[in-house]
């Protein structure tokens, strides 16, 4: 039978925080009578994390664990935990403590009562330095839903639930952990929620993102956008692109060709700059519409071509 509630925590270098961290989810679900499971997944954290997620596990049954040999990121950790979940629910939240586990009760009635296929933590008061974290996330936020057209506040909050149909569909790689309400959504699953949710001050170690998590983040996000359009089908984009570059470029030619003929200018076609900007066009044009044609060879002998996710079968 399922469980109520998978909760996975990606970790790193947190072992001073799991025993208080375990402790405060066992004592939550407890009270709301929830059937649970823990599912901790070690990053190839250098300190004692997983003898501490070892230890804890001999004391709580309910905690699972996975460790990874080396650091791989947050996203692969995440999809690991997804992978091996067996709740109805699948609730993530970090392992530093900043996350509250009372809120698990709220954002489990908000899938199973209200039913939200996602509902994302916002951390609306934060305790993070307004400098280094808060303005860059504020502004990093609002491009995000620009591009996106997800209104979230806080996209890249932790702290989120899912019906675990939704952490089943999707693939989690790269640094896309901060975009997993734009991946659910382009998997079809639309109804997406917000709470406005704790946001606790650091109480053991350091944070372990920098400044290159908003350059990474952006340029995942454009590539995210553009897989969502056009991964199936590449040649939509490059052979529109290549095909007006091209004839903007041949019809420029022709201009210059026939103001030649037609005026007799002295001036050659070579010693023009035109002509070169006309040139490089086309040779643009061309390289454009090639890379368009590969991609859809490419993506036409790939082995997941034809998977796609499905609402409902009858009769089947």
């Amino acid at each position: 039978m399922s469980l109520d509630i998978s909760i996975v925590v990606p970790l790193f270098n947190e072992e001073e925080s799991l025993p208080e961290l375990m402790a405060w989810i066992d004592r939550v679900c407890k009270e709301h009578q929830y059937t649970y499971e823990v599912i901790m997944v070690d990053d190839g954290s250098t300190d004692n994390s997983w003898d501490v997620v070892k230890e804890l596990s001999t004391k709580y049954m309910s905690l699972r664990g996975i460790r990874f040999q080396r650091n791989y990121g947050k996203s692969p950790a995440l999809h690991e935990g997804f992978k091996v979940t067996t709740g109805k629910i699948v609730i993530t939240m970090d392992a530093d403590l900043q996350d509250s586990p009372d809120e698990i009760p709220g954002l489990y009635k908000m899938i199973t009562e209200d039913g939200f296929d996602l509902v994302s933590g916002w951390k609306k008061v934060r305790y993070d330095n307004a400098i280094t974290k808060n303005l860059p996330s504020k502004l990093y936020n609002s491009v995000n839903r620009r591009l996106s057209g997800i209104k979230l506040h806080d996209m890249n909050c932790g702290l989120k639930a899912y019906k675990s149909r939704v952490v089943k569909s999707i693939e989690v790689y790269g640094e896309m952990h901060r975009f997993i309400p734009v991946l659910a959504k382009n998997a079809g699953f639309r109804k997406i929620g917000e709470k406005v949710v704790q946001h606790r001050a650091r109480k053991f170690g350091v944070s372990k993102f920098g400044w290159e998590r908003f350059i990474n983040g952006f340029l995942d996000l454009l590539s995210i956008l553009f897989i969502t359009r056009f991964g199936k089908k590449p040649m939509h984009l490059f052979g529109a692109l290549g095909s007006f570059t091209f004839f903007a470029g041949f019809i420029c030619t022709l201009w210059l060709v026939s103001d030649k003929i037609l005026h007799a200018n002295e001036v050659g076609l070579t010693n023009k700059p035109a002509f070169y900007i006309a040139l490089t066009a086309m040779v643009m044009g061309t390289l454009f519409f090639l890379t368009g044609f590969i991609s859809e060879l490419v993506v036409r002998n790939a082995t997941d071509r034809n998977l796609y996710l499905t609402e409902e079968k009858v009769g089947f």
